[in-house]
């Protein structure tokens, strides 16, 4: 099920509803059966290899718990093995083969090729598969008791809210909340709420209007060339940003209505100041996994200098493949990761250079600097996240030095820019309108989230300009909001 479709518009509220009129004891269970129907409104057969998991994942729990010695660590690694297999499977093994069919063919060593499976992605696969696995490993590493309630341990992997998409919880922090009984609170609710709307404000109103141009673009890389092409970079940037951000607000609020806490998954990431402090901002539940269970278990920064660096590559080599099973992914994911070598290695440097000039490093322009070089690199790397293959991709790059610099010369000389922009005859005025406002308040937004907390500043208004706020977002999402069902880009991970 959509978060913004109308199936969760009537699913969200009657949920909420019976979850606060049943008593503590079965709520559980509404909520477990609530998950299952949401999972199920995609492909319902999918079910099944959830309940797979579930079971290996469960009884693994509790075998490495009563285990001693080497026994414990081979039910850890017989329930990580189902995880990856499973994934594997479903996720990378026509990748694997179509790999190995061009690499035979290439050689000249097989004239038929090994069949491919046709199989379609479960949602959100990646997401509850590296959830489950986090509790395995907390029971292993001794830092979680294993859950002996197998519909309760059914319901940390399967809880709706961050089911499809996250945040990736830990156990520490959710299963607990299971057996908390949680009491309607006004303030909760409409903190939740709020949360909500403005999730749905940037899915709909931003991210599906700027993946219409965007989409353009990148579905025909060939047809646009200079300023095009750098606004459907720029564009795609926002638009990932809103699309994912928007979900993990929907979820995370959604949760809140009823009580429960989820991490915070998003914190102003385009406000960053370096590639490092870009992943501590960005999709932190999935970067904190690499970092506590991938990088830590590599050696971490405990080995040598230039083993850390290695370490550090091979985390975001495997994050990159975790996204998607195309090369493309996995060259995103190394870039960010030779970004954040390279920035290691020249920052002593810069450092002494900077003290040398007498730069003040929190002065406006320097700040701002950073900022923009960070997002620049960051929208580069987004090139190849988005591009279905590496041709496209270059040809992405080609395209934005092709025209460029004439682009320039008839945006000035006639004044008008939007006449330059290769797709603008397809897109109303409306659009542009909408998107300059909608993208505006966002950065409004988030800088003022980056100096204070939002939630805490609204509190403190009146409840006349709080009001107006409120309606204000909800007329952009009903009367400006795109409504065609888009999916998140996410759920295809």
């Amino acid at each position: 099920m959509l978060f913004n479709s109308i199936g969760f518009l009537i699913f969200f509220p009657l949920v909420t509803l019976i979850y606060f009129l049943l008593p503590h004891r079965f709520r559980w269970l509404h909520l477990l059966t609530a998950s299952c129907i949401f999972y199920m409104f995609f492909i319902p057969v999918y079910i099944f290899i959830l309940i797979f998991t579930i079971i290996i994942d469960y009884i693994a729990g509790i075998m490495i718990e009563n285990a001693e010695g080497k026994r414990r660590k081979l039910f850890l690694v017989m329930s990580l093995v189902a995880n990856i297999g499973v994934l594997a499977v479903f996720k990378y093994y026509n990748f694997f083969i179509n790999n190995a069919n061009d690499l035979l063919h290439g050689f000249h060593i097989a004239t038929q090729s090994i069949p491919l499976l046709k199989i379609i992605l479960p949602i959100g696969l990646s997401f509850h598969t590296f959830q489950a696995m986090s509790y395995t490993i907390e029971v292993y590493r001794g830092h979680q008791k294993a859950e002996r309630h197998f519909g309760i341990y059914s319901l940390y992997v399967m809880f709706y809210p961050q089911l499809v998409a996250g945040p990736i919880e830990r156990p520490q922090n959710l299963l607990w909340q299971f057996r908390k009984e949680h009491k309607f609170d006004y303030d909760t609710m409409t903190s939740g709420l709020r949360l909500m709307a403005w999730g749905m404000f940037k899915k709909v109103v931003i991210a599906d209007r700027l993946a219409i141009i965007v989409n353009g673009v990148y579905d025909h890389p060939h047809d646009y060339h200079g300023i095009s092409v750098l606004v459907a970079m720029l564009f795609f940037s926002i638009q990932i940003y809103c699309d994912f951000s928007g979900y993990s607000d929907i979820a995370i609020g959604s949760a809140r209505v009823m009580g429960f806490t989820l991490m915070r998954n998003f914190n102003t990431p385009y406000f960053s100041r370096s590639i490092a402090e870009f992943w501590k901002r960005w999709h932190i539940s999935l970067s904190t996994w690499f970092r506590d269970y991938l990088y830590i278990s590599l050696g971490g920064n405990r080995v040598s200098k230039w083993r850390s660096y290695l370490n550090q590559f091979i985390v975001f080599m495997v994050s990159g493949f975790w996204h998607g099973a195309n090369w493309t992914f996995i060259l995103w994911g190394s870039l960010h990761g030779a970004f954040i070598i390279i920035a290691r290695i020249v920052d002593p440097s810069c450092t002494r250079l900077r003290i040398k000039a007498r730069i003040n490093t929190e002065s406006l322009w320097f700040r701002s600097y950073e900022i923009i070089s960070t997002f620049i690199l960051v929208t580069i790397a987004w090139v190849f996240f988005r591009a279905d293959s590496f041709r496209a991709a270059f040809t992405m790059f080609a395209n934005l030095g092709t025209g460029f610099l004439s682009d320039i010369k008839v945006a000035i000389h006639t004044h008008k820019v939007l006449n330059v922009i290769g797709f603008f005859n397809g897109i109303e005025i409306l659009d542009w309108a909408v998107i300059v406002v909608a993208v505006s308040i966002l950065f409004a937004v988030d800088g003022l989230q980056f100096r204070t907390s939002v939630n805490a500043w609204l509190t403190r208004k009146n409840t006349f300009f709080r009001w107006a706020i409120y309606f204000s977002i909800v007329y952009f999402i009903l009367f400006l909001g795109k409504f065609e069902s888009q999916q998140f880009i996410y759920f295809q991970f």
